[in-house]
């Protein structure tokens, strides 16, 4: 993700990033599943998507401690 993607995300509600999260997770088991049958054609989207996934944890927990501390 570029910089802008990441304002983006610490903008974005917590539901919003629920579903970011879900999507990335789903498309993570699709990767997978390309990988070991041999159809996936570029094997470094899974270190993105891994990386993406991440990210979006990153923030939902960033948020957890702000609600905690207010």
């Amino acid at each position: 993700m570029r910089a802008n993607e990441l304002q983006e995300l610490k903008q974005s509600s917590s539901q919003e990033l629920s579903a970011k999260l879900m999507d990335l997770k789903a498309e993570l088991f699709n990767l997978r599943f390309q990988l070991a049958t041999g159809q996936l054609e570029n094997p470094m989207t899974i270190k993105q998507v891994k990386k993406s996934i991440a990210q979006v944890k990153t923030v939902l927990r960033e948020k957890e401690l702000q609600v905690v501390e207010q």
